[in-house]
């Protein structure tokens, strides 16, 4: 899995003109997560076209089970994040 470090280095590598340190390839990223998280936060989602799309769905509660003692126990309902890939990333992968 890339790490940030790797990721931040290989954006500093393919644009050398406009991030001439790590440094401020850095910062580019942090601000690229922030905008993603943010507009997933607020529930607009992220479309990156040629990747995929993170979106906010709602999880239904439900009822679980306990796995050490076997007791019934409820799952209150809560928001997640789902990401549906692109095709063409999916085509990219799969050859």
């Amino acid at each position: 899995m890339l790490t940030k470090a790797e990721f931040v280095a290989a954006l500093k590598d393919s644009l050398p003109d406009v991030f001439e340190t790590k440094v401020s390839a850095e910062k580019a990223y942090d601000t690229f997560c922030k905008i993603m998280a943010d507009g997933v936060a607020n529930g607009q989602g992220v479309r990156l076209p040629g990747v995929g799309a993170l979106t906010v769905t709602e999880r239904a509660a439900r009822t679980g089970r306990n796995p050490q003692t076997g007791q019934t126990i409820t799952i209150p309902a809560r928001k997640a994040v789902k990401f549906a890939a692109a095709k063409a990333l999916l085509d990219g992968i799969n050859g």
